[in-house]
């Protein structure tokens, strides 16, 4: 007989997770619609207050190529601020808990980092990037694969000495928009790569929903036996065909324990027109239809977790409300199903029910609960052709 128990089936599945969110900064970047910073810090504070403690706000580019984000000292300001801890505190929420991300992908913004970390209102975290296809790797930061390592070396040790952790992310693990296939074993090399010159963890990343889940789980299960450590690692992927639900299921499968998402699915390449204005962002967008582009839904993913009983740390109502709310902030309907359907009540939807259902069986007869004839036997006995 086959085995019904899941974790059984898959027993490096965690029962328990981590579920960052990045829709300030990765969310919000594709928007051509400039959000403002009152609205950026509502839905932080929000975010937090609702479970999260691993939070990515900004990007500390040049916000000339990304003007998106000519708030980030703002943002970040103001998650050291005085007004925002007691707030955290009313609610008994230690900001030493939090982990705050900002994006930096070039040297000049990890220089940046380290000079608002002075100033003490620097990020906890930063994030350097390269992609295993170079040519989307060029795309994202205008350099070589061989300059960009040596680069990002120098910064994990400027990063060391200022106490800013480094996340180093691999991209197009399971492809490239721009070159097509790669090779996940590149990837493996690539993750090793970044520990060995010291950072902090791993963004294991599907920048365009090239992912499959036999492939995700592959991925995964060579990561995991190369280094075991599921602290390092964490999943973060793209959805440009619907499937990413697939490949969370399947990263779980593996073993991972750490994940990435937005409100309402957003994300995608930088804006390249904001407002009334054309922006530089990162150049033409690699997408037949910018709109049918993101990340994996928070609010549906949370969904997802909470009904396998994995434990995440969120008040997933509460999400779902944001999720709500974040629609009215961008003007446009977003991805989450969730956040407009709810979460699967085990009370079920009485107000549906057709009437008289408990009348018609009192009248033949039946008892309440009774679903088969009372002639009928106990058991099902299945006739032998289908018998296994």
């Amino acid at each position: 007989m086959s085995e019904h128990d899941y974790w059984k089936i898959f027993p490096r599945m965690p029962k328990k997770i981590t579920i960052g969110d990045i829709t300030i900064r990765d969310g919000f970047q594709h928007l051509e619609k400039f959000i403002s910073t009152r609205a950026k810090i509502f839905y932080v504070e929000e975010l937090i207050f609702a479970g999260c403690r691993n939070i990515e706000v900004t990007n500390l580019g040049n916000p000339y190529l990304m003007p998106q984000f000519s708030d980030a000292e703002e943002i970040l300001a103001h998650l050291r601020s005085d007004r925002f801890k007691k707030r955290c505190a009313r609610k008994g929420i230690d900001t030493d808990d939090v982990c705050i991300t900002a994006v930096t992908i070039r040297e000049r913004s990890v220089d940046k980092a380290i000079e608002l970390k002075k100033n003490g209102v620097g990020p906890d975290r930063i994030l350097m990037m390269v992609s295993t296809e170079e040519e989307h790797h060029f795309a994202n930061s205008g350099t070589t694969l061989p300059d960009y390592w040596a680069e990002a070396e120098r910064s994990i040790k400027k990063c060391t000495d200022a106490g800013i952790k480094m996340c180093g992310t691999v991209s197009t693990i399971w492809g490239s928009p721009i070159a097509g296939a790669t090779d996940m074993q590149d990837a493996v090399e690539f993750t090793k790569r970044w520990l060995e010159i010291g950072a902090h963890d791993i963004e294991h990343a599907d920048h365009d929903g090239s992912a499959s889940a036999p492939d995700v789980y592959r991925y995964f299960s060579m990561i995991l036996d190369a280094i075991p450590n599921t602290d390092l690692h964490l999943a973060h992927f793209h959805e440009t065909k619907r499937v990413a639900s697939a490949s969370v299921l399947a990263a779980l499968q593996a073993g991972i324990t750490q994940f990435e998402a937005t409100i309402g699915g957003m994300g995608g390449q930088p804006a390249n027109f904001l407002d009334d204005t054309p922006v530089p962002g990162t150049g033409d967008y690699y997408y037949e239809d910018p709109r049918f582009v993101g990340l994996t839904c928070l609010e549906d993913m949370l969904v997802q977790i909470d009904e396998m009983g994995i434990e995440h740390g969120y008040d997933v109502d509460r999400i779902l409300w944001l999720g709500r709310q974040m629609e009215k902030t961008v003007g446009q309907r977003l991805r989450s199903e969730a956040a407009i359907n709810g979460r699967t009540l085990k009370e079920g939807h009485m107000e549906f029910a057709r009437p008289g259902l408990k009348k018609r069986k009192e009248k033949l007869g039946e008892k309440p609960d009774q679903n088969f004839p009372t002639e009928w036997a106990e058991k099902a006995v299945l006739p032998e052709a289908y018998q296994p």
